[in-house]
């Protein structure tokens, strides 16, 4: 089939002469980048904007300058790989540095508690090692409180859709998932109900305006150009007006966690400086992700019909009928159309677009057609939608969300160009590489999302509008599920 393509291995042994990267910075530094600025977030759109310069420079690795630009960045120059031969080598630490590098710009540490967090360690730095263990050591310890925390959570979501539905109403998913997908994180991690604590309620609402404040620069949020250049694009919003927020996170943090505090000294990390690492592992990267992930996941399976609905709702049900009527680990490893589902939509929409790296040396990059050559010192970046929808791999269906992509054995080849968790789907984090040390994770919860709908209705119909950062998803009618097991 057209959508199981893959790379042809001749590829592999026609290696061109290194050339220059074409593309170009502009003529006047600071006026381009603040025009290329407006073209992504305005006048184009991201996607455009790297498809008109693919386009316009005949390659799909350029130099181009990406946002956010002055004054927010020192500089916004940058070699892009854009398609899914060239993407790996931010992958690749032997060629990339991945120090202070999340972006072409570093939020403030008083945003972190003063630390260096994670996220912008490179794994040749001592600290990252401890730092990953112990997010490796946490996701351990409460494996089997993952999927009792989500169904007990979602299924009071799902019990509010269907109560606001009976009402005439129009339940907005992503809503009522940003509240409960901050419960159910942290209950899963810690054990520890954020709205049982003294955070109480406002725990969603204080971790989306820190959010913003570290993401700002990259975002629209659709007020007047003039406003929003001025606000969010070219400076900081200061640290001091999210602080208050920031400490009443940290504070629960504190006490929920103390547990993995405890185990966090045990690896040698100072008590303070690993709580900050994990309030932003939860916050920033599993919160922050999901808020854009569990939307995309029900705005695709949305539009996908009905016929697709039965497809999954009859191979999540045999599952679990098999597992005695329990939602179980090996009940949902069987689901094999459910998670194709999941990576397809992490293929299409993944949550983090932008991977950067520094080039630690003189190296060569290899696109489909052409090798180019980097100096030492350039930052490379990586817009994943272009990697990830590349024809050459996924054939004329690349940009579509075709749910069964993944299945079989020409299917499984296509997991290689799946690079949403900073690596190949195919290979595994760990305290060497960036890849997120919560990907299987991810991918568990996105299927637990379909198997909650699915155990509870045979179809749904949704409204569904672009949203800034991810789809806005309205239910409009569900028809309850017609047959089933009996749910332990």
């Amino acid at each position: 089939m057209d959508q199981k393509k893959g790379i042809d291995s001749s590829e592999a042994s026609r290696v061109p002469r290194p050339r220059p990267v074409p593309g170009s910075y502009g003529m006047f530094p600071f006026i381009s980048a603040v025009r290329d600025r407006l073209d992504f977030h305005y006048f184009q759109g991201p996607d455009k904007y790297f498809e008109s310069r693919i386009e316009k420079y005949g390659s799909t690795v350029i130099r181009i300058n990406v946002p956010p630009g002055p004054f927010m960045a020192p500089d916004s120059r940058v070699v892009a790989v854009l398609d899914a031969k060239s993407f790996p080598v931010l992958f690749d630490l032997t060629k990339v540095e991945k120090m202070n590098i999340l972006s072409t710009y570093m939020p403030s540490t008083s945003l972190t508690g003063g630390f260096r967090v994670c996220a912008y360690l490179d794994p040749s730095e001592p600290t990252h090692a401890k730092v990953k263990q112990l997010l490796f050591n946490v996701l351990a310890s409460r494996k089997n409180a993952v999927i009792p925390a989500f169904r007990a959570h979602f299924s009071s979501l799902l019990a509010t859709v269907d109560s606001q539905l009976r009402l005439g109403g129009k339940p907005n998913f992503n809503t009522l998932s940003d509240t409960t997908t901050f419960e159910f994180l942290c209950d899963a991690y810690y054990g520890v109900l954020p709205s049982a604590s003294g955070l109480g309620t406002s725990g969603p609402a204080k971790a989306a305006k820190w959010l913003l404040w570290q993401l700002h620069p990259l975002v629209t949020l659709g007020l007047p150009i003039i406003l929003e250049e001025l606000l969010l694009h070219m400076v900081h919003l200061p640290p001091f007006l999210v602080s208050g927020d920031y400490k009443a996170l940290y504070k629960y943090f504190s006490a929920a966690a103390s547990e993995a505090l405890d185990e966090a000294e045990r690896l040698g990390l100072p008590r303070e400086e690993a709580c900050h690492n994990l309030l932003f592992a939860t916050v920033f990267n599993s919160y922050g992700a999901m808020k854009l992930l569990l939307p995309g996941i029900l705005a695709h399976v949305a539009e996908a019909g009905e016929k697709f609905h039965h497809r999954l709702a009859t191979e999540i049900r045999a599952a679990v009928a098999d597992a005695g009527g329990k939602v179980t680990m090996a009940a949902v490893e069987k689901m094999e159309l459910t998670k194709s589902a999941v990576l397809e939509v992490l293929r299409l929409d993944t949550p983090v677009k932008r991977q950067f790296g520094r080039a630690k040396a003189d190296l060569n990059i290899e696109s489909h057609d052409a090798v180019f050559a980097v100096k030492k010192g350039e930052i490379l970046f990586g817009y994943q939608p272009c990697a990830t929808r590349d024809p050459r791999v996924f054939g004329a269906t690349a940009g579509e969300f075709v749910g069964d992509r993944f299945l079989g054995e020409e299917g499984s080849k296509l997991l290689q160009y799946v690079y949403w968790s900073n690596g190949r789907e195919t290979e595994n984090p760990s305290v060497d590489n960036k890849q997120c040390p919560g990907k299987n994770l991810a991918v568990l919860v996105g299927r637990l999302l379909l198997v909650e709908v699915f155990l509870r209705y045979d179809t749904f119909t949704a409204d569904i509008a672009k949203g800034p950062a991810a789809p806005t998803v309205e239910f409009i009618g569900v028809t309850k599920a017609s047959s089933g097991p009996d749910i332990a």
